[in-house]
């Protein structure tokens, strides 16, 4: 047993330094995804504001003036940064690259093959389509004779007419032949690209509470649902328009000279860059319109979780007028989008119709001066109308290939954000080794951000420790610190002598349980909720230890609010029992429990849970602000401003005059402590003489 320390100078430890307790700092994201990256890391973007704080909790309000929103009025306009062209050019192109692993990825040859098909269909396709314009020419020609001529001239256009139905036919099925072969790439892309993206998303603790759901999840579901468009676009869209734009103009200046290739080369030109400029013009319209969007998926799922909050106070109606609000900040972006297409649709048409009746022109006076038949003219107008089709297309392309690479923009942001809670790199990881138990020991860190002072303590094994202290001294960061949710920059946490951050997560994590303040429950059954605590367990298994629950077929429904916080907490030890680890923490597991819940969950956790496990003697941890739940603690840590000023057992620590004898005065002036100790002393397995010891110590301090 340590023998107990105070802050008035018996027997203290000396502090060698400060620690502090740092929470993670993510670099910079590129502001466009890498989306093969998104198959395999996560990072928050320093100069795009993502997910603006939508709080409604921050801005004053006038005493007794309930707040009004009106939805006309939107929100402040926030400062976003937004990327350089030279910066989006660039990530762009790191997107259209990484596409590539997707559509021709390695080692898959399934999915290789089914592109090689789709890329012999596209060629037949586009073969198939050029032929079009001449064979219609043949079937004019041929028809241009006598209608005395011999049948001869008749099976002929016949002939044409038939190989043309045929070309159109052969066209349109290569066409839909390639749609088909293509939708199981895509869909194959989005599932990978979701699964990965959803398992990255097991983060830093500063991601997810510096992250609001609801606008999170709006911008995954987006860029998810955009990436089968890109796929399909840059991988048999693109080179594909390219190919029959090249080929139209080959047949031109070959069949009717360099005048009608000029034509169409300027007028390829100037559709081409009009068609970028005007694009690049409407990108902050859908950037704004994605950001008003994941805001008011934010405020929405916001207000769904905390219906209780509106309903207690009668804000139904605000909370509708603030998703109003950020539904109209969402309606006027989105209006742009739509109404400044006309300006692109009709500059489009007017480049295209001027080159086609350019060539119209001269294809009429090659007519009349007899060096073009009427075939000719028919076929140079069907090659340029034929021209059409992948001009806008390709004008649609890029538009649209714009705005999707906008709509994966959070999402890229989210696939590149690095957690540094992941292994040690190389051969250095290695799984924590409790074969005979181990104690807990926090050596002198210095994290950037204050919160510890000196911390120097050890938890030895097979015993049960308890932290307490006044609210915001640390107590629950020593269990983010030990399970790796902070790391500090300095310092070492060693387990029986195993420094942590060397440690493979995973083995650090399955050795150490958890018994919340507030019960983390699936929606789903408590069958389900509690087999999470070991996933290859039997339903016999699990049977056994929610006996006591009584209530495994129960449906726990979103945010578990069918089931009481007396409820809950069996059903977080038969959870704990199932995952059997070596530590256990009890994060102020009975905060929210009455005194005879209290003490019938007490009991329920002395036995079963406090009991070796495989033989090894366990460390349990217990933060607490109830006093009484600690009293059998065999050493109590006490904390204050950062730093540890006592410990002790609980008989120990009352007799010296420090922080903890104050704080148990305090609680049993003010809650009747006495009588709570006296109506479960006989219940929790405490001795009673302790008890009478403990109250007569406490009376004569309060009395003096």
């Amino acid at each position: 047993m340590q023998p107990p320390t105070s802050a008035n100078g018996a027997s203290r430890r000396a502090s060698r330094g400060d620690l502090h307790c740092q929470e993670h700092k993510q670099p910079g994201a590129r502001p466009v995804l890498d989306l093969v990256a998104a198959l395999s890391t996560i990072a928050t973007d320093s100069t795009l504001t993502l997910w603006p704080s939508c709080s409604r909790t921050n801005s004053p309000l006038k005493s007794a003036e309930k707040p009004k929103a009106n939805p006309k009025q939107g929100s402040p306009k926030e400062e976003v940064q937004y990327p350089t062209k030279a910066e989006q050019r660039r990530n762009d192109w790191i997107i259209v690259k990484q596409l590539f692993a997707d559509v021709w990825p390695k080692d898959d040859w399934r999915t290789r093959g089914t592109v090689l098909l789709g890329f012999v269909l596209l060629i037949s396709a586009k073969l198939l389509n050029v032929q079009v314009p001449a064979l219609y020419k043949s079937v004019i020609d041929s028809l241009n004779v006598d209608l005395a001529s011999p049948p001869t001239a008749r099976i002929i256009a016949g002939s044409m007419i038939l190989r043309y139905g045929f070309a159109c036919v052969g066209t349109a099925l290569s066409d839909e032949l390639l749609n088909a072969v293509f939708a199981n790439v895509g869909q194959r892309a989005i599932r990978k690209v979701a699964r990965e993206t959803f398992e990255r998303l097991n983060l830093d603790l500063k991601f997810h509470l510096t992250h609001q759901k609801g606008g999170l999840t709006r911008a995954i579901d987006r860029g998810t649902k955009e990436i089968a468009f890109l796929m399909q676009a840059i991988s048999f869209r693109i080179a594909p328009t390219v190919l029959e734009i090249s080929l139209v103009c080959g047949i031109l200046a070959y069949k009717f000279g360099w005048d009608f290739a000029a034509i169409t080369t300027i007028a390829l030109a100037a559709f081409t860059w009009f068609t970028v400029r005007t694009t690049s013009w409407r990108t902050r319209f859908r950037r704004e319109a994605n950001q008003a969007d994941n805001k008011a998926a934010t405020v929405a799922v916001d207000s769904l979780i905390n219906f209780e909050a509106a309903k207690i106070f009668n804000n139904e109606k605000y909370e509708v007028a603030q998703y109003d609000t950020h539904l109209h900040n969402y309606e006027k972006p989105s209006t742009k989008i739509t109404t400044s297409l006309t300006f692109p649709n009709s500059g489009q048409n007017v480049i295209f119709t001027s080159a086609l009746t350019g060539a119209m022109f001269l294809a009429a006076q090659g007519v009349v001066q007899g060096t073009m038949t009427i075939g000719d003219l028919v076929m140079v107008n069907q090659l340029i109308f034929q021209l059409s089709l992948p001009l806008n297309f390709l004008g649609t392309i890029h538009r649209e290939l714009w705005q999707n690479l906008l709509d994966t923009e959070t999402l890229g942001t989210l696939v590149n954000t690095n957690t540094l809670t992941a292994d040690p790199p190389g051969p250095n990881a290695k799984p924590l080794a409790l074969a005979k138990g181990g104690s807990i020991k926090f050596e002198n860190e210095s994290p950037d951000r204050l919160i510890f002072r000196g911390l120097n303590f050890e938890i030895p094994a097979g015993k049960r420790v308890a932290t307490v202290g006044p609210s915001g001294c640390g107590k629950s960061t020593v269990f983010r610190l030990l399970f790796r949710f902070y790391h500090p920059s300095s310092g070492i946490i060693t387990i029986k002598g195993q420094d942590i951050s060397a440690i493979m997560l995973q083995s650090l994590r399955k050795s150490i349980g958890i018994v919340p303040q507030d019960t983390p429950l699936f929606h789903s059954t408590v069958l389900h909720s509690i087999r999470h605590g070991r996933l290859t367990t039997t339903d016999e298994e699990v049977m056994e230890v929610v006996k006591k629950a009584n209530c495994y077929d129960t449906k726990v429904r979103e945010r578990r609010l069918m089931i009481s916080a007396g409820e809950k907490q069996p059903l977080v030890v038969a959870r704990v029992l199932l995952k059997d680890p070596e530590i256990l923490f009890f994060n102020e597991a009975t905060s929210t429990l009455d005194a005879h819940t209290e003490s019938e969950f007490l009991k329920s956790i002395h036995s079963p849970l406090l009991s070796p496990s495989h033989g090894k003697p366990r460390i349990s941890i217990f933060i607490a602000h109830r006093l009484r739940t600690v009293v059998e603690s065999d050493l109590i840590i006490v904390f204050k401003d950062g730093h540890v000023v006592e410990q002790g057992t609980h008989e120990e620590l009352l007799v010296l005059d420090g922080l903890y004898r104050s704080m148990r005065v305090q609680q049993s002036s003010y809650g009747g402590e006495e009588a709570v100790v006296s109506e479960t002393a006989s219940e929790d397995g405490v001795p009673e003489e302790k008890k009478v010891k403990e109250l007569e110590v406490v009376e004569e301090q309060m009395k003096a």
